[in-house]
């Protein structure tokens, strides 16, 4: 793990990478990893997330500067700018059930090609899918979803990179920890080694590369 300043963290994403972005509705998005990502001038980013925020915050900002290119979402109906640039066809839009979203993204973190899951079945959803059945019951296959840079936030980390998340913030951080080829981590105190209890690290230091320094 490297310690890193926030502008050299985001030049390592290139244009045209896919990122998987932690929070819920905002909440537990790395708020300055966003900022700099529009500040640089990033563009063609495929973003996989629970959803693209509220106007103004989170990934949000990313849609209004026009850098995603396409996400892979479960909602977008707090984000009517999202909403007007998939109509427009000014953005790609792929939303997936948010269990299914979540548990492919899991997959990914764990070697594994995919998941069954019945949700879809008989809908939409199926259109160009596997469908298996098992004991009677038929199910979707749905592949593994991995990226190129997770990017995350903790409320804690030390100098190794061992993590700890605050309340809501740990419902997507740690999954997409899993899941990328580079995890960029911003955390909101960074504290000597030995300042966290192993019992309480949830995201170990050996899936961590950078952790962004404080100014």
């Amino acid at each position: 793990m490297k310690t890193v300043k926030l502008e050299q963290a985001v030049g390592l994403i290139p244009d045209g990478a896919t990122v998987m972005v932690g929070g819920f509705m905002g909440v537990g998005t790395p708020e300055r990893i966003m900022d700099e990502l529009v500040r640089q001038g990033k563009r063609d980013l495929t973003v996989i997330a629970n959803d693209t925020a509220t106007p103004g915050r989170g990934i949000a900002k990313l849609v209004t500067a026009g850098i995603a290119r396409k996400a892979i979402v479960s909602h977008i109906g707090l984000n009517p700018e999202t909403q007007r640039k998939m109509i427009a066809g000014e953005m790609e839009v792929e939303l997936v059930p948010q269990g299914t979203l979540i548990e492919r993204i899991r997959a990914a973190g764990c070697g594994l090609g995919g998941i069954l899951t019945p949700t879809g079945v008989g809908t939409l959803v199926e259109a160009g899918k596997q469908k298996l059945e098992v004991d009677g019951v038929a199910y979707l296959l749905e592949t593994a979803l991995r990226a190129d840079f997770a990017l995350v936030e903790a409320f804690l980390s030390d100098y190794q990179g061992n993590l700890v998340y605050a309340l809501t913030a740990r419902n997507f951080n740690p999954i997409i920890a899993m899941a990328a080829t580079t995890v960029i981590v911003d955390a909101v105190h960074i504290v000597p080694v030995g300042m966290i209890s192993p019992d309480h690290v949830i995201t170990p230091s050996v899936l961590v590369d950078y952790v962004i320094a404080h100014a």
